[in-house]
């Protein structure tokens, strides 16, 4: 028996493990649980399932496991009943493909055995044991990586080399230090704090609400297309594997090809899963986005070669209920747009019409139709997708499917938001890129250039290159102190982990950001409040001091904080309550020399006091503040104030103004006009949030928005408030309508 094992007979050398492991119990236990680990180690290493077993009992009683054998006694006797058939078919194909019996051969060699040579393997070798590893993963969807590592030689194999090494570091110890003295000198966190400062003080809730949905879609829609090419990049692997399992098959006929087309799509699942985080991203996105600035015509056309690139790539396994559900989705998607025709096209318009509708609850409707029967039908093929397999077919099939139908959807989405318009400029377009390429390329580069000589001229080239002067500084001297200023390192670094990784990052950190700036300016409002002033002041007022005191009074009015009112009031004073300027800030920090300098090329000057000349009330003013300024010129125009006004409560039912009653309102910069321009007395309507804070014995909100009731002109008005529910209620409904409609649709008011 030992000459049948140790010529390769895996039945000896199983029937061997266990005549040693029945030895080890009478005597030299030690000795034989070790001779019996390495009989059966031999054997599942050749697919012997009964080896396998015996060797994962051996593992968990800890017989014959030393550390010699231990992490390859654990890694066969955990391996499946799939990897162990795998094993045995690799080792009989490579017994084929070695007729030689060599320990180890060439994989050029080895492909010369099949007829198919392949120069890129040449000069690495194979042994038994990388074989089976490789068709393992091969099998499970994961393929191995080909790159070599090359060796790198002694650095000081000469003694002139070694000088030049150590000149090199010694050099680079001193500019590492030279470059931190120089950061502690310059005080780069305070520039640093000042820059960010000074541009989160040029932001406004509207420059976010216009710029942020814009940079969400279309991060997440480059997100898409990268998922989507390297779906279809993956096909080829598909094919390879199904090719290497039906050869698996010739030498082992009990090897489940579904279970490793199973494995196969749940280790490439990646991909998927990264396209439905970025459609839902750009879902949300879509309809709070400015759709001047998305060209829906030429995106839409997009989508469709996507929707034809991602069904290409699907495997053959599940095409019959995906072709059945493509046919079944673009009948659908034909008979929604039929509602965009003309009136007089009563017939075609029929295919869209809503016969009736279901209420499902009170948010969610069905309208029977056309379009629901077929998406109806579309959601049972989903169904029998997923069940296929002991519902293993939810990602071999569903998910693979649905970058399809969402491409679909999306184009039809995008197709309903075009003008005829922009579908012929996409037709025209499209025609010019394939027959008139490079007369396109040519004028292209002409406009860009054309466009970057305008900007350059339009602009102050000094002050831009000022500008990213002083914001390089910090930036240099942290990468220097911390990547050596190997800015390629650290972009390898970034792009290692994949651009569909970092764009979800990005957008991910975007919308929390957003979301948190939001939160912050607005908080979670209740709209429509009905409480009035009286009531309030009855509440919350110097009534109740009296009777409960401040403190009590304030911690029972937070009850009402995040109320939205609008109340009516005399307009009584404004003050500046904060002054911010970041310009200011960075040029208090600089020499007097470089400041005056700055301020000049970044502030303006003061005008010329002529007494002969005309000025302007302005301009009057500013030659009354000149002769006492210390400088020539300023940047008061990036000043940014916070202003405190306060209205008092108007007669009404006969009951006179009380002062104790007023209140303070803290108004943003965006005010500042109006303000300025109210004169004591006048009658406004403001709104305001309740937030239930005292500023001393007077109550204080902050302002929403202000309209001067009996003032002449109607620039006195000034409305800075969104209706962040309303625009977040519009996504959803949006979201659930891409996702269910035609077959439901949210009935949600907005």
């Amino acid at each position: 028996m030992e000459e049948k094992a140790t010529s390769g007979d895996a039945r000896a050398q199983t029937s061997l493990g266990r005549y040693y492991l029945g030895l080890a119990e009478e005597k030299e236990a030690e000795l034989n649980n070790r001779l019996a680990v390495d009989w059966l180690v031999q054997a599942a290493k050749q697919g012997r399932k009964s080896a396998a077993r015996l060797l994962q009992r051996c593992w968990i009683q800890r017989k014959g496991i030393g550390e010699d054998n231990e992490e390859e006694v654990r890694r066969l006797s955990t391996e499946s009943k799939f990897e162990q058939t795998v094993r045995k078919a690799a080792m009989m194909m490579f017994r084929k493909l070695n007729p030689g019996r060599k320990e180890k051969m060439a994989v050029s060699e080895m492909m010369e055995n099949v007829g198919q040579v392949n120069a890129v393997h040449a000069g690495q070798f194979v042994d038994l044991d990388d074989f089976v590893e490789i068709t393992k993963r091969y099998t499970q969807g994961m393929a191995p990586s080909t790159g070599s590592t090359q060796s790198q030689g002694p650095v000081l194999q000469y003694p002139i080399t070694a000088v030049i090494e150590v000149k090199d570091q010694l050099i680079d110890w001193a500019s590492r230090a030279g470059v931190q003295w120089l950061s502690t000198v310059i005080p780069t966190h305070h520039v640093n704090a000042l820059i960010f400062f000074f541009i989160i003080s040029n932001l406004t809730v509207d420059l976010f609400a216009f710029f942020i949905p814009l940079l969400v879609f279309y991060l997440s829609f480059i997100s898409m297309v990268i998922c989507t090419l390297r779906i279809f990049q993956s096909s080829k692997a598909w094919e390879n594997f199904s090719a290497l399992t039906t050869l698996l098959t010739r030498f082992e006929p009990g090897l489940d090809v579904e279970q490793a087309e199973s494995n196969f799509g749940w280790n490439n699942l990646e991909p998927y899963l990264y396209f439905l985080i970025s459609v839902f991203f750009i879902v949300f996105s879509f309809p709070v986005a400015d759709k001047g600035w998305i060209p829906c015509s030429e995106l839409s056309t997009v989508a469709i070669l996507f929707t034809v690139v991602s069904y290409k790539s699907l495997s053959p396994s599940g095409a019959t209920y995906a072709k059945r559900a493509l046919i079944t989705e673009v009948a659908t998607s034909l008979c929604s747009l039929t509602s965009l025709l003309p009136q007089s096209a009563v017939l075609l318009r029929m295919l869209s019409h809503t016969f009736t509708t279901l209420p499902l609850g009170d948010s969610v409707v069905m309208k029977i139709s056309l379009p629901c029967l077929l998406d109806l039908y579309l959601y049972f093929l989903f169904f029998s997708m997923a069940r296929q397999r002991g519902f293993r077919g939810t990602y071999c099939f569903l998910v693979p499917y649905l970058v399809c139908f969402l491409w679909c959807e999306f184009s039809v989405v995008l197709l309903q938001n075009s003008s005829p318009v922009g579908l012929i400029r996409t037709c025209v377009g499209y025609f010019l890129f394939l027959f008139a390429l490079p007369v396109l390329a040519v004028g292209l580069a002409a406009m860009v250039l054309i466009q970057l000589v305008k900007w350059f001229l339009e602009l102050e080239l000094t002050k831009m290159i000022v500008t990213l002067a002083v914001c390089a500084v910090p930036v240099t001297l942290r990468l220097w102190t911390r990547f050596g200023l190997s800015l390629m390192d650290v972009f390898h670094s970034m792009s290692q982990r994949g651009a569909v990784k970092l764009i979800l990052c990005c957008v991910t950190m975007v919308m929390l950001f957003f979301w948190m700036y939001v939160y912050h300016s607005e908080g979670l409002q209740g709209y429509n409040s009905t409480l009035t002033w009286r009531q309030y002041g009855q509440l919350c007022g110097p009534p109740a001091w009296k009777v409960k005191g401040v403190a009590q009074t304030q911690i029972f009015c937070t009850h009402l904080d995040g109320h939205q009112v609008t109340w009516t009031g005399r307009f009584r004073q404004v003050r500046v309550a904060e002054t911010e300027n970041g310009a200011q800030s960075v040029i208090n920090l600089l020499p007097v020399f470089m400041g005056d300098w700055l301020r000049c090329l970044y502030g303006e000057t003061y005008p010329k006091c002529d007494p002969l000349r005309n000025n302007s009330q302005e301009e009057e003013e500013l030659c009354v503040i000149k002769a006492l300024a210390k400088h020539t010129c300023h940047v008061k125009r990036y000043d940014s104030y916070v202003l405190e006004v306060g209205v008092g409560m108007p007669e009404e039912d006969g009951v006179p103004e009380d002062r104790a009653r007023d209140i303070k309102l803290v108004a943003s910069h965006e005010f500042r006009q109006v303000l300025l321009r109210l004169q004591p007395g006048s009658l406004v309507e403001f709104s305001t949030t309740l937030e239930g804070r005292l500023g001393g014995q007077v109550p204080s909100f902050e302002l929403k928005a202000i309209y001067c009731l009996d003032c002449d002109s109607s620039l006195l008005t000034v409305k800075i408030e969104r209706d962040w529910r309303r625009t977040t209620l519009n996504s959803v409904k949006f979201a659930f309508d891409f996702f269910f409609s035609p077959f439901l649709s949210a009935r949600i008011d907005v």
